[in-house]
């Protein structure tokens, strides 16, 4: 295991991995038109799946995947306020109960549980009062999507803030 960077290093603006890795795997293309697809088949709120995915990024620590997210939301029209108080959700006054059921479940699927299922059956009862099952699934799929874009985005190191289609370039 390597020892992390000093906290005053600066980080260097080029990926890690210098090619587009859908140009190194072809196929994932398929795989990423497919979980697009699936996430956006309307069932829940575009904003709200961004909300959970940016949560997502900012769970597993991926300065492209929350600086992507971010911009998806304010491209949305989404208010600031929510935006920058996602990391602190649950004092936040700026989102609706469906959305905070959201956010716990990320929450809960993403980090360690100190006790019991990460997902309990209370957690599960309450997004459920808000999402039905398609939606839930879809849910469920929209935290699936980002966890397999987090391994790409934490091990290739994409450059944040680049245009979604070209963060490899260096």
């Amino acid at each position: 295991m390597g020892t992390s960077p000093s906290i005053t290093t600066e980080i260097p603006l080029r990926p890690r991995l210098a090619q587009d890795p859908g140009q190194l795997v072809p196929e994932l293309a398929d795989v990423s038109a497919a979980l697009f697809k699936a996430v956006g088949n309307g069932s829940v709120p575009r904003s709200t799946i961004s909300l959970v995915q940016l949560r997502a990024g900012q769970i597993a620590g991926s300065s492209y995947l929350t600086v992507l997210h971010t911009g998806f939301l304010r491209q949305a029209g989404v208010p600031e306020e929510q935006i920058t108080s996602v990391a602190s959700w649950p004092d936040s006054p700026y989102f609706s109960s469906a959305e905070r059921a959201a956010l716990a479940l990320v929450e809960a699927v993403l980090q360690p549980s100190t006790g019991g299922e990460r997902v309990p059956d209370e957690l599960y009862a309450q997004v459920a009062e808000h999402y039905d099952d398609t939606a839930l699934t879809t849910l469920t799929f929209a935290i699936g999507q980002v966890n397999f874009f987090t391994a790409i985005a934490l091990v290739a190191k994409p450059v944040p803030g680049r245009a979604f289609t070209d963060p490899w370039a260096a």
